[in-house]
This record gives structure tokens, C-alpha cells and sequence, in this order.
């Protein structure tokens, strides 16, 4: 039986541990969130480190897009196969490990390969975590868990902050982070028996939809998948593109202090998770199209502002802006995707979601590097209007075809 929707910390029959899987879910989701949010900070220092030009930012997102591509779309095979604690175990594991790479090479290279791990530990975690609460919980709980994601990513940027400002190296917050990923993965191993519930059967363990209902080709000639695949991509390249080159651009062509900057796009991802903590309170009083047509027009706003005013604290209050209101976008997204496609193409198509997602956040914020060095750093904001102004034709014009 499909569990209660309309209030998820109901505890039904014999399922007495539907806390505690929401609390690992919730930690699997920070997990995947604080290494995004080192390398925006870490990127001026590392580039220096590895005799890079400011572009090279790309290349490190392009690999972690492709692992993170090739773990999304095959997480609900995955997910059968291993179940959802072994699936986070070994997700964390191989971040973890991956991280703590990246604290100790040398060279560009290996760093690349590390990068690649990464990747590949979270979207895993990232499509497979999502599909189970698509599947069993509410949107209240779908905005909650992306709200970890943003508790995360908003502790790398004052991590790494930290570890520059009073250690002079970007390499120790990897080595934390990385630390802290093992200790997860620790946890999520001796977590087998709470996902498997009393019956200790593998369907209680992993609780996943069925994959087999529609192969992914035949989910790939849905136009709802492409639509939802489209949207994604363009809503995942403007959060990331703002979280990496934030930093970059305040003190690099606003002189801003590096201790400013910092804290900037730390309150960019604190915003943000304040954002989907309030919409998991208030989700209940508005439509998913209402919140997420509302919120992008307000993003919209900020990325204005962020063009037209340039001093410290107009380019603060742009950021914060931007941050709170595409806060519930993805989630929101991801909880009408059963509106974009039939049932049965469901599971697919979020899991083609994440991989767009991943995809859209390295290549837009690649080509953002690529405009910046060619151009100025104040292109960044022109060019997430423009993103923005995307997203809102998209959505306007996915709305029309439910």
C-alpha cells in the first residue's frame, strides 16, 4: 500500500521506520550538497594551484556531469539491485574517497578523474532518493529534502572560506568534507535493516517504483520527458552558474574582499535553503505552477538588479534574492512530473530529469566561464536574465501542453 501522502510522519502498520529513513534521506541529500558548494570558493585559489586560465572551471564540471549523467539515469537499476542503504553506502564511499583526492593530487589530470567520482557518488544518491519520495511522500517532503541539499551546499562556500582565510590552502576543506562523507557512508552501512523494514524482504528495502514499465527508449519518444528534460537542464545551469561564479566575479571585477565574497555565496546557498524550508511549510496553500511561475519571475527581478547595481550591498540583496526564490523550483518540478508524463514513464523520466540537470549545470556554467574570459565577468548576470527569461517561456509553454 502507497503510503499516506498527506501527512508523511504518519507511522502506518508495521512500518516503524519511516523516521528514520526520512532522517537518512535528508542526510543523503546534504551529502550530495556540500561538495557543490566548495569549488565556486575554492576555483580562484585551485586554478592558481593547477596553473589554470579561468575557463578551466569547465572541464572539472564537465567531468563530474558525465559520471553524475551515466549514475542518474541507471539509479533505478541500481537501486534495485543494491537497495538504498547499500546505494548510499557506496555513493558516499566513492565521494568521499574522491574528495579526499582531490585535498592531495597534484596533478590536473588526476583531478579530473576525481571529479568524475565525485560525479558518479551523487547521482546516484541524487535520482535514486528522488524517485523514492516522488513515490511515497508528498511535495511537503520533496521541497524538505531539496532543503538539505541547500543546508549542504550552504556549509562548503564558510568550509572552504575557513580554510583559505586562516590556513592559506583550499585543500582542507575537501579533506573535511571528505572526512565527513566516509562517516556518512559509516552510517548509511549499518542503516540496511531500517530500509528493510520488519520483513527484511528487498521490497521493503528499496520501496521503489516498478522500472520495468516502460523501457527507456520508449520513454525517450514521450515529448513530456523532453520537455521535462529541457527544463531541468536550463533551471539546474542558472542555480550553479550563480553559486560558481558569484565568488569570481564579486572580487575579481566588483573588488570585493575575498572574506565579503565568501560570505556572499554562502548566504546565496543559505537563502536558498531557507527558500525550500518555507515552501515545504507552505506548499499546502499554493499550486506547484502558481509557486514556481511566481518564484522565476522574482528571480528574474534579482538577476536585474544584479546587472544594473554593482557595489557590495545591491549585489548582496540580488544574490539573497535570487537564492530564496528559485529555492522551490526544483522540487516543485520534480513533484509535477507525473503531470509531463503517463505513470508509466514516470521513474525514467525523473531519472533523465537528474542527468539533465547535471548536464545543464556544467555546460551553462561552462559557457559562462567561456563568456567571461572572452568578455568580462559582468556578463554573468546579463546572462542569467537571459536564463531566466528561458526557464519562464518553458514553463509557460510546459503548462499549456498538460
Amino acid at each position: 500500500m502507497k503510503p499516506d501522502k498527506t501527512c508523511f510522519l504518519k507511522v502506518k502498520g508495521a512500518d516503524h521506520y519511516r523516521l528514520l529513513r526520512i532522517f537518512l534521506a535528508f542526510l543523503a541529500f546534504i551529502s550530495i550538497g556540500m561538495p557543490d558548494g566548495l569549488l565556486g570558493v575554492a576555483w580562484p585559489s585551485m586554478r592558481s594551484s593547477f596553473s589554470r586560465p579561468l575557463d578551466a572551471l569547465g572541464i572539472l564540471l564537465f567531468a563530474s556531469m558525465a559520471g553524475y549523467l551515466i549514475s542518474s539515469f541507471l539509479s533505478g537499476r541500481i537501486m534495485v539491485r543494491l537497495g538504498v542503504a547499500r546505494l548510499l553506502t557506496h555513493s558516499c564511499a566513492m565521494t568521499g574517497l574522491a574528495l579526499l583526492a582531490y585535498a592531495v593530487v597534484q596533478n590536473w589530470y588526476l583531478l579530473i578523474i576525481s571529479s568524475f567520482c565525485v560525479g558518479l557518488g551523487a547521482g546516484a544518491i541524487d535520482a535514486g532518493i528522488n524517485n523514492y519520495v516522488e513515490e511515497n511522500y508528498g511535495k511537503r517532503l520533496m521541497q524538505w529534502l531539496h532543503a538539505s541539499y541547500g543546508i549542504g551546499i550552504t556549509l562548503g562556500p564558510f568550509i572552504m572560506t575557513a580554510g583559505i582565510d586562516h590556513l592559506h590552502t583550499w585543500r582542507l576543506g575537501y579533506a573535511v568534507v571528505g572526512g565527513l562523507q566516509l562517516a556518512l557512508a559509516a552510517v548509511f552501512m549499518g542503516s540496511v535493516r531500517i530500509w528493510h523494514g520488519e520483513g527484511h524482504h528487498r521490497q521493503h528495502e528499496t520501496q521503489t517504483p516498478a522500472f520495468h514499465h516502460a523501457t527507456i527508449w520508449r520513454t525517450l519518444h514521450q515529448g513530456g520527458a523532453w520537455l521535462s528534460m529541457l527544463l531541468f537542464f536550463f533551471y539546474a545551469g542558472a542555480e550553479v552558474a550563480l553559486g560558481a561564479w558569484t565568488y569570481s566575479l564579486l572580487t575579481q571585477s566588483r573588488g570585493i574582499s575575498h572574506d565579503m565574497a565568501g560570505f556572499a555565496t554562502g548566504f546565496y546557498w543559505a537563502s536558498f535553503t531557507i527558500g525550500r524550508i518555507t515552501a515545504g511549510l507552505y506548499t499546502h496553500k499554493f499550486t506547484d505552477h502558481r509557486l514556481i511561475r511566481t518564484t522565476l519571475v522574482i528571480a528574474l527581478a534579482g538577476a536585474v538588479l544584479f546587472c544594473l547595481q554593482k557595489d557590495l550591498y545591491s549585489s548582496l540583496l540580488s544574490v539573497v534574492v535570487m537564492g530564496f526564490a528559485i529555492a522551490p523550483i526544483f522540487p516543485g518540478l520534480v513533484s509535477e512530473t507525473s503531470l509531463r508524463v503517463d505513470k508509466a514513464h514516470k521513474s525514467n523520466t525523473i531519472g533523465m530529469q537528474m542527468g539533465a540537470a547535471g548536464l545543464g549545470a556544467t555546460l551553462i556554467s561552462g559557457l559562462a566561464g567561456v563568456l567571461a574570459r572572452r568578455i568580462s565577468l559582468e556578463i554573468i548576470p546579463l546572462y542569467l536574465v537571459l536564463l531566466f527569461i528561458t526557464l519562464l517561456a518553458l514553463y509557460a509553454f510546459s503548462v499549456r501542453k498538460k
